[in-house]
C-alpha cells in the first residue's frame, strides 16, 4: 500500500486497467464470434476456456482449486457469469454494439448506489460527479445516431447489468473473507459453467437453435480468444484488487472499458475518431484520473461491517 492511509496500492490500479482492458477487447471479439456461435452456446465454450486458462495459473502458482471462503461466495458465479452474461449475449444478438456498451455504462452508477447502502461505503459528492462525467464522456465516446436496438434486447442487456452490479457488491463483501482471490475466481465460473451448461440443454430440448450452421476458422479463435480474455484474464484481475479497492471506486474502471473499444478500431481498423468523441476520451480519462486522485489523497471509504484485518492475498 501506498504511504497514505486508504490510498490505492499501484498493483491494484494496475489489475483494474488490465481488468478493463481484457473486458474490451473481449467485448469487440464476443461480437464476431456472435456472427458464427449462438450466444447460450458460446457462453459455455468461452467459460470452459477460461477454466482451462485459469487451472494452468494456479498450478503455475501452486494452487488448489478448492478454496476455504463461504460457499455462497463461489456460488456467486451463477449470477455473474452465468446468468449475467446469458442475458446479455442474448441481448447483444439484436442490439448494436454501441447501444449495447451505453447500456453497460449504467452498472458503475449501479455499484455506486449498491455499495453506498449496503456496504456503507463512504460516497463523496466529488466521486458522484466524477462519475457523472465519466458517464456523459463514455456516451460521446460510443454513441451513434444511427444505432437501433429492439426493446427485448435493451431489457436483456439491462437485466445483465443488473446481475453485474450486485456480483460485484456481494463480491466485495465476501471476498476478504478467502485466502486465495484465484480460488474464487475458479469456484465462481466453475458454477457459471454449470448453469450456462444446464441452460444451453433446456433450451435445445425446447427447440432452439444451439448448434453452429456454419463455423470457421475465425470464429473458433473468437470464442477461444474471446473466453482467455473476458472471463479469465479480466476477472482474475478485478477481484484481485476488489479485494483491496471499495466496489464504488473499482467500478469507475469500467469506464475505460469502451476507450480500450476505440483504440482496438483505430489501432487494427483504420477507424478515426470524430471531434465529440475525442472531448469523451478526454472526458473519460479525466474524470478516473481525478477519482483515483482524490482516492490517493483522502480517507478510505471502509466497509462499515469490517472489524478485522483482511487477510493476505
Amino acid at each position: 500500500m501506498s504511504a497514505s492511509r486508504g490510498a490505492i496500492a499501484r498493483s491494484d490500479l494496475v489489475a483494474l486497467i488490465l481488468a478493463a482492458t481484457f473486458w474490451g477487447l473481449g467485448t469487440v471479439i464476443s461480437k464476431s464470434a456472435l456472427d458464427e456461435i449462438p450466444p447460450l452456446t458460446l457462453l459455455p465454450i468461452q467459460l470452459t476456456v477460461s477454466l482451462a486458462v485459469l487451472l494452468v495459473l494456479m498450478r503455475r502458482q501452486g494452487l488448489s482449486i478448492r478454496g476455504d471462503g463461504p460457499p455462497l461466495l463461489g456460488r456467486l458465479g451463477i449470477l455473474n457469469p452465468g446468468m449475467a452474461y446469458a442475458l446479455s449475449l442474448v441481448g447483444l444478438v439484436t442490439i448494436s454494439a454501441s447501444m449495447s456498451v451505453l447500456i453497460w455504462a449504467v452498472e458503475p452508477i449501479m455499484i455506486l448506489i449498491l455499495a453506498g447502502i449496503f456496504l456503507r461505503e463512504r460516497i463523496t459528492p466529488a466521486l458522484a460527479v466524477l462519475s457523472l462525467v465519466a458517464l456523459a464522456g463514455m456516451v460521446l465516446v460510443v454513441f451513434d445516431p444511427s444505432s437501433q436496438g429492439q426493446a427485448i434486447g435493451v431489457a436483456f442487456a439491462l437485466a445483465g447489468v443488473g446481475c453485474c452490479a450486485a456480483y460485484t457488491v456481494l463480491t466485495r463483501r465476501w471476498l476478504p473473507e478467502a485466502a486465495e482471490t484465484g480460488q474464487v475466481v475458479f469456484a465462481q465460473q466453475a458454477h457459471g459453467l454449470a448453469f450456462a451448461a444446464v441452460l444451453l440443454a433446456v433450451v435445445g430440448v425446447l427447440g432452439a437453435s444451439v448448434v453452429p450452421t456454419s463455423l470457421t476458422l475465425n470464429g473458433v479463435a473468437s470464442a477461444v480468444v474471446s473466453g482467455a480474455l473476458y472471463y479469465a484474464g479480466a476477472y482474475w484481475f478485478y477481484l484481485a484488487a476488489l479485494r483491496d479497492v471499495p466496489a464504488s471506486l473499482a467500478a469507475m474502471s469500467f469506464y475505460l472499458i469502451p476507450i480500450v473499444g476505440i483504440a482496438a478500431g483505430a489501432l487494427f481498423l483504420g477507424e478515426r475518431l470524430d471531434p465529440p468523441q475525442w472531448v469523451g476520451v478526454a472526458l473519460v480519462l479525466g474524470a478516473v484520473t481525478a477519482i483515483y486522485r482524490l482516492r490517493q489523497a483522502g480517507p478510505e471509504p471502509t466497509l462499515a461491517t469490517e472489524t478485522v484485518a483482511q487477510p493476505a492475498r
